[in-house]
């Protein structure tokens, strides 16, 4: 049932930088992925807006207010505007495009934030010849479903996208014996993984029974966000296949410690 993904293609579980790494550099910006790969890093993840001029932007928040100086939501501000902000007060908001472009060996995990953002990034993807190097995902799973439906008109290609909040929540009550006949159809229509949070307050989000479920089904199971060494060490006993950490460089010893880095590392920064 599993399908060949080019983003998937993986030596062991997968690292991911989420937002670039964000425990280091400020989030989402072009300094936090120069940080990431200069750690060796090579998944990304970060998320995508749209901006009213249909600009593509590696940006967390609808709004410009939390991280940067300025006010507004990016929806309905030009690519002008938004390009004056500055993460922290110092580095510029990166277009998805410029992440692609400057990195071409990192894949790249986008997180679909706001329904004005799904033309502009297909367009992205076609321009950039990105798809076999993304993973596409969002909180809405009627985001997604729009999305998997513009796929098509811009590629044959299978592109490699994660289950929906929906999907997530039966995969979750098929791990207590709940039914799979939903999952099994996503499975076999582009989705390819579960992407969840690895807790929910003290309670495991991710645990034997979910990640053995999971992978009966032909998904991987990405957890975020671990930056906790002893949470990152229990996912690992539990078989998941990534994990996203702000805190690049504890979960590189973690995994260099466990012979899972999955190349030679860098001098740490």
């Amino acid at each position: 049932m599993r399908r060949p993904y080019a983003f998937l293609d993986h030596p062991g579980p997968i690292p991911f930088a989420h937002r670039g790494g964000a425990g280091g550099r400020p989030e989402n910006s072009m300094a936090a992925f120069q940080r990431a790969a200069d750690l060796g890093y090579r998944y990304f993840e970060t998320d995508a807006h749209a901006t009213a001029d249909g600009v593509v932007v590696a940006f967390h928040d609808r709004t410009l207010d939390r991280v940067t100086g300025h006010t507004g939501a990016i929806a309905r501000l030009p690519y002008a505007e938004v390009a004056k902000a500055r993460i922290g007060g110092t580095e510029p908001i990166p277009r998805l495009e410029e992440i692609l472009g400057s990195f071409p060996d990192a894949r790249v995990n986008i997180d679909l934030k706001d329904a004005p953002v799904i033309g502009p990034l297909a367009e992205v993807l076609h321009r950039t010849a990105a798809w076999d190097r993304v993973c596409i995902t969002s909180f809405s799973t009627r985001r997604l479903a729009q999305m998997r439906a513009r796929l098509p008109l811009f590629t044959d290609r299978d592109v490699c996208t994660a289950l929906g909040p929906r999907g997530l929540m039966a995969l979750r009550a098929r791990s207590y014996g709940g039914p799979a006949a939903k999952l099994v159809r996503l499975a076999a229509t582009g989705v390819a993984c579960a992407q969840v949070p690895y807790g929910l307050g003290p309670v495991p989000f991710v645990t034997e029974a979910f990640v053995e479920h999971a992978h009966q089904l032909g998904l991987k199971v990405h957890a975020w966000t671990v930056n906790d060494p002893a949470a990152m060490e229990r996912l690992l006993d539990l078989g998941v296949d990534g994990i996203m950490t702000d805190e690049l460089v504890t979960l590189r010893h973690v995994m260099a410690a466990r012979g899972l880095w999955p190349h030679a590392a860098p001098r740490d920064d």
